[in-house]
């Protein structure tokens, strides 16, 4: 049996996605594809414009045979957080093969390559880093300077500085690539346009970080690159295999019902989402940041009155911090209160970032904690195929992780510590039903009363 893993948030599932399960089992001669899926909230900072069951159910038509929860803490956090507690999960899981991502080259070398660089900190490397954070350049901006000019300087990474028998075969696979349709990329990368470019495509940025998570746990699991088709991450234009970033715009411009329960907008996206999804997208109710503008005011409200610092949240430095207490009374919905408190050094994602940690009470010293203790205390199963069991029952033989498949069943599973957290993802899942419930107008079910979806 072999299993290929991938990351994903599917906000909301579309052409492109069923694409890459589809390619991914191809390239890897994979018999089941497991999903790694962030829950209600999103990496961006957002609510996930569908909720995290809907979701399930739209990966599982359309080629996932298991689908898994990223727990919220990290699927909210930064990108390196995202990629590490993916990362951790698939790897935990004691079956997974090979881990497939998405990028705008198509060609695992470069990425490889970079996230090397990246974990062996050269110090050439670090001083330009350091040198761009003293100037004011926000991380990303420093690290891709920092990158640019150490490689412009002749610098890259090779085994001289380091022994190849300290890594698996699946890290060194980043010397011999996969590739698409014959296309090779050289291992040796220099400075220049098409650096900039790669350093600064969503996808590719997300990919290195997988990388570097695979490289740190020295995993077994094998990276494998697709290039991604169609539109790039921000563009809103409808087509075959469009970004999710347009099919989110057309469903909130459409947010509105017609009395059979079909959005104005439906009928735009049928090129766009394979048909069992089309069909989920007709009755399921989109959310957006804006639906939790009062619960955000209510959270920060009472955090004043207790006069709780706020740098007690998940990446909540002080000066961002006194920033938004000093805005708590002005009553913005939430992308004008993150606009408000968007500065050079904070940009609008890592504010709304910011505002969700506060909002779902997910604070630094969880975090930490977790951290310590590799990211992952537990599986949740969110859903799979009928014609997967041989893979569920595997993982279960094999994953040194409690695995949840029914919610009630977690305070006899887990021990103290999991249990709290697991109750702490729980939390933030209640926040979004309550929003959805209020919204939608419709009974939701809770986190206690949905059943393991099987299809």
């Amino acid at each position: 049996m072999k299993i290929v893993g991938i990351i994903a948030e599917y906000n909301p599932f579309h052409n492109g996605h069923a694409y890459q399960i589809r390619r991914a089992k191809e390239l890897t001669g994979a018999d089941y594809c497991v999903v790694a899926m962030s829950g209600d909230f999103v990496q961006r900072g957002a609510p996930a414009i569908f909720d995290k069951y809907t979701r399930t159910r739209m990966a599982l038509s359309s080629g996932a045979d298991l689908v898994l929860e990223i727990p919220p803490l990290f699927a909210t956090g930064s990108a390196e957080d995202f990629a590490c507690c993916g990362v951790t999960l698939l790897d935990r899981l004691g079956v997974v093969d090979a881990l497939c991502f998405g990028s705008e080259c198509g060609q695992m070398e470069p990425m490889m390559e970079i996230a090397k660089i990246l974990c062996e900190e050269p110090e050439n490397y670090r001083k330009e880093l350091t040198d761009g954070l003293k100037n004011g350049l926000t991380f990303p901006q420093a690290r891709q300077k920092a990158l640019e000019t150490y490689l412009a300087d002749g610098g890259y990474f090779s085994h001289e500085n380091g022994s190849e028998a300290d890594e698996p075969a699946a890290v060194l696979s980043g010397k011999q690539p996969r590739t698409i349709d014959g296309a090779i990329f050289e291992p040796a990368l220099h400075s220049g346009p098409g650096l900039s470019a790669l350093l600064s495509s969503p996808n590719i940025i997300l990919g290195i970080e997988y990388c570097k998570a695979l490289l740190r746990r020295k995993s077994r699991m094998e990276p494998v690159t697709i290039l991604r088709q169609g539109s790039g991450y921000h563009d809103t234009h409808i087509q075959d295999y469009p970004s999710a970033a347009a099919i989110r715009e057309i469903l909130n411009n459409g947010s509105g019902q017609n009395d059979g329960g079909i959005r104005p907008h439906f009928t735009a996206l049928s090129q766009s989402v394979p048909a069992p999804v089309l069909t989920l997208i007709r009755d399921a109710y989109p959310l957006t940041s804006e639906d939790f503008s009062a619960v955000l005011a209510q959270r920060l409200l009472a955090l004043q009155l207790a006069e709780r610092p706020l740098t007690d949240f998940y990446d909540v430095p002080d000066d961002l911090a006194a920033r938004i207490g000093k805005r708590t009374l002005e009553f913005a919905g939430f992308a004008d209160r993150c606009a408000a408190l968007k500065t050079k050094q904070y940009t609008y994602t890592r504010i709304s970032r910011a505002l969700l940690h506060v909002m779902l009470d997910m604070t630094a010293l969880d975090a930490g904690d977790r951290k310590a203790h590799d990211y992952i205390s537990y599986a949740r199963v969110l859903g799979f195929r009928k014609e997967a069991e041989p893979l569920l029952s595997a993982m279960q033989k094999a994953a040194p992780l409690p695995m949840i498949t029914r919610t009630a069943d977690a305070a006899s599973i887990l021990d103290e510590t999991s249990l709290a957290e697991f109750r702490r993802d729980l939390y933030c899942s209640h926040i979004y039903q309550a929003v959805l419930a209020a919204k939608s107008g419709r009974r939701i079910a809770n986190e206690y009363t949905t059943g393991l979806i099987v299809m």
